[in-house]
């Protein structure tokens, strides 16, 4: 009998809980020749959740759960998870959202492609992003586009979290013990043969999103930082040509006042110039900034969750690294 644990971050998730215990306990009933844990990453909530994973596990032995001391965020959540899951040699470990727009019932096929077809990782993307605002759509869509042209590793649009993973693979993972996390770029760091299967957008079952625009595009500067230096790269070249092309415009106004007797004129012209490359500047500042201030907050060495308590030690407060 194999073990197969389910990684839940859950962030004031009251409404959805109830409804995605009840589907992924379906799945284990299928899938009944498995063992399964339900680890749930209670990520700080402010809502009645960490109550409910609390007479969840009383009432089923499989539902364990660590609760932060604030909210650390997705990424954290999802580590404390891998970190935290029952090791098994030859265990499974899956990644699921609590919203339900995972479905559960494919975890079925998910095993399948482990077990029978010698993949590493099974993931999942989404096919369609219907009920999505087209908007965010575009702005995800051309993300993915600039970061597979711009680092070496491949991340495929519209690529979730969702995947199930063999214990080699999440040890991989757990190696990469990096303060400023972004996981689909660590799920394609450490390679292994992944599978993907595709499905269409689902809505939530309860509740409503965490993910305002703000914050996936903060999520996506974090992901251009953590696995590409080629903004580094482009900010030096625009800084080189600026010269080039400033030496040029330099040599033409000496030329033509000199040879022609040209005014130099165009003051209004001139401050938007100077506007202009005041910006390049700050642009350019701001990349090297991004890199400078992950490289401060690594080797600050802080912990990347703080435990409040859990299954096995209600009253815990130790922290990981």
């Amino acid at each position: 009998m194999s073990l197969i644990s389910i990684i839940v971050p859950c962030y004031n998730e009251q409404e959805s809980l109830p409804l995605f215990y009840d589907e992924i306990s379906k799945i284990a009933e299928i899938m009944y020749e498995h063992e399964f844990e339900f680890l749930f990453i209670d990520d700080g909530s402010k809502d009645n959740t960490i109550n409910i994973l609390k007479s969840l596990s009383i009432s089923d032995h499989r539902v364990r759960y660590i609760s932060f001391s604030r909210n650390f965020g997705k990424e954290a959540a999802i580590y404390a998870g891998l970190k935290n899951a029952f090791y098994s040699k030859d265990g499974l470990i899956a990644i699921m959202d609590v919203d339900l727009q995972d479905p559960p019932s494919l975890l079925i096929e998910m095993y399948e492609g482990i077990t029978h077809e010698g993949f590493d990782c099974v993931a999942t993307r989404r096919s369609t992003r219907i009920g999505e605002p087209k908007l965010r759509s575009f702005f995800a869509q051309t993300f993915y586009k600039i970061i597979n042209k711009i680092s070496k590793i491949e991340i495929v649009d519209g690529a979730r979290d969702y995947r199930l993973m063999t214990r080699q693979m999440v040890d991989s993972i757990l190696e990469m013990a990096e303060y400023n996390r972004f996981s689909k770029g660590i799920f394609s760091w450490v390679g292994y043969k992944t599978k993907w299967l595709e499905y269409e957008n689902v809505e939530r079952a309860a509740g409503q999103t965490k993910w305002s625009f703000w914050k996936l595009f903060i999520y996506a500067l974090e992901g251009v930082v953590a696995f590409t230096t080629t903004p580094l790269a482009i900010s030096s070249i625009v800084g080189f040509a600026f010269c080039l092309v400033s030496f040029i415009m330099i040599l033409v106004i000496v030329t033509k006042t000199l040879l022609f007797g040209d005014p130099v004129a165009g003051y209004p012209s001139l401050v938007c110039i100077i506007f202009f490359i005041g910006g390049i500047q700050l642009f350019c500042m701001g990349i090297v900034g991004q890199y400078l201030s992950k490289t401060y907050m690594e080797t600050k060495r802080r912990p990347i969750y703080l435990v409040k308590e859990s299954t096995e030690n209600n009253k815990s407060n130790h922290f990981h690294v």
